[in-house]
């Protein structure tokens, strides 16, 4: 039966999706009850570096999106659309 922990405990995961995908693995073979003990305290291992991996990772997508807002998108006044149309007319 092959590990749930098919990448090498530290290795670096390809992508956040990559990482997610992984650590779902882990966590349902750890539910089943299916490892000994000492192959579920690597899993455990990998798991924990998996979820802050993917921590850092979103907390990333974050800041960025929160740097674009800055940059880019303002706060929606209705009053000024309406103020547009009554100067139209």
């Amino acid at each position: 039966m092959p590990t749930p922990n098919s990448s090498a405990v530290g290795a670096a995961p390809a992508s956040f999706e990559s990482a997610l995908a992984e650590l779902e693995g882990i966590v349902a073979t750890m539910e089943r009850g299916e490892l000994p003990l000492a192959e579920s305290l690597v899993a455990y291992k990998r798991g924990a570096e998996l979820l802050q991996y993917c921590q850092s990772a979103l907390k990333d997508a974050e800041l960025q999106v929160k740097i674009l807002e800055k940059g880019v998108l303002k706060a929606f006044d209705a009053t000024a659309g309406q103020d547009a149309e009554t100067d139209e007319r």
